[in-house]
């Protein structure tokens, strides 16, 4: 999993005048390269290797870490995984450079008219809350799980704003239940419906606090933007899309506790028919189609989110 963050200055007839995209989730797409792609620019380097470079800062820059989600703790066994926090704390570095450079007028503008894209949560699902030995699955309910999430993305969000965020876009959570990793707890490899039934609740819990900070900061403009359906229609109905199989991965490492296509890892020949590349990511080819659709729904009309079971 990447998260990444991307400050883009974008052409001047644009339709937006700025795009930074903080985070990018476990599953579904790679929306950063796919999306600079047809906003015209060129996808960014990692931040650490351009940090005092403030031309690149201004052009576009990725924030990735692998492993990281909303809460610290999450990703604790990756190595040197930066958080959310971390991330963001990033950023206000970058705009402190931009600042020092452009004056903070200037670097305040820019930050103002920027787009952001957020997509994080997966991870504090698939690397913590989900997995039987780490604390966080022991010490919380659910409902208390997911109030700890909604409180800290909530703290996380005003701190951009603080920064200058002002248009931010959240991509709600996909069904983490039909991912691979999940899949091979069921006996006939079916999605989960319990896991499902969470993440539709976090996604509704999102665009509520989504509603609340719109009416709480003078000038937020935050959207919700709801992948869930997008990314089940694609499972459920593979061959609508290209695909042959979506319910096991094309590297063939579907477990719960691994699952990441490592050199040694036995690699299917038609890829290019396979929704999962690994026991959590997409295929490149799912990569691009659900990019598309994610790029077209954004772009035609605001999505309304996917409603919540109800208890």
């Amino acid at each position: 999993m990447v998260l990444t963050t991307v400050v883009a200055r974008l052409q001047e007839d644009s339709p937006m005048g700025g795009l930074l995209v903080i985070s990018y989730k476990i599953l579904y797409y790679q929306p950063i390269k796919n999306h600079a792609a047809k906003l015209g620019i060129s996808s960014p380097p990692a931040y650490l290797s351009v940090s005092q470079n403030v031309d690149t800062l201004l052009k576009g820059v990725n924030y990735a870490s692998g492993g990281a989600g909303i809460l610290n703790d999450t990703g604790l066994y990756f190595i040197q995984r930066l958080s959310f926090d971390d991330q963001i704390n990033n950023f206000k570095k970058t705009k402190e450079v931009i600042t020092a450079n452009i004056g903070e007028a200037a670097a305040n503008k820019h930050c103002n008219e920027a787009t952001y894209f957020i997509g994080i949560g997966s991870n504090d699902y698939v690397n913590n809350f989900l997995q039987p030995f780490l604390a966080d699955g022991q010490q919380y309910t659910h409902d208390e799980f997911i109030e700890l999430l909604i409180s800290t993305l909530d703290q996380q969000l005003q701190s951009l704003y603080q920064l200058g965020a002002r248009k931010i876009v959240f991509h709600g959570l996909g069904p983490l239940g039909c991912i691979p990793s999940q899949r091979v707890k069921s006996k006939r490899r079916q999605c989960l419906t319990r896991v499902n039934e969470w993440i539709l609740q976090f996604n509704s819990n999102v665009q509520k606090l989504i509603i609340i900070l719109n009416h709480r900061l003078p000038n937020a403009k935050f959207i919700f933007a709801d992948t869930y359906p997008l990314v089940l229609d694609l499972i459920n109905n593979p061959s609508t899309y290209g695909f042959k199989v979506s319910n096991t991965s094309c590297c063939n490492v579907d477990t719960s506790i691994g699952g990441l296509c490592l050199p040694n890892s036995k690699v299917c020949r038609n890829r290019h028919e396979f929704v999962f590349w690994d026991a959590f990511h997409p295929s490149d080819a799912a990569n691009a189609v659900l990019a598309e659709k994610f790029f077209s729904l954004l772009f035609s009309s605001a999505p309304s989110p996917t409603p919540a079971p109800s208890p």
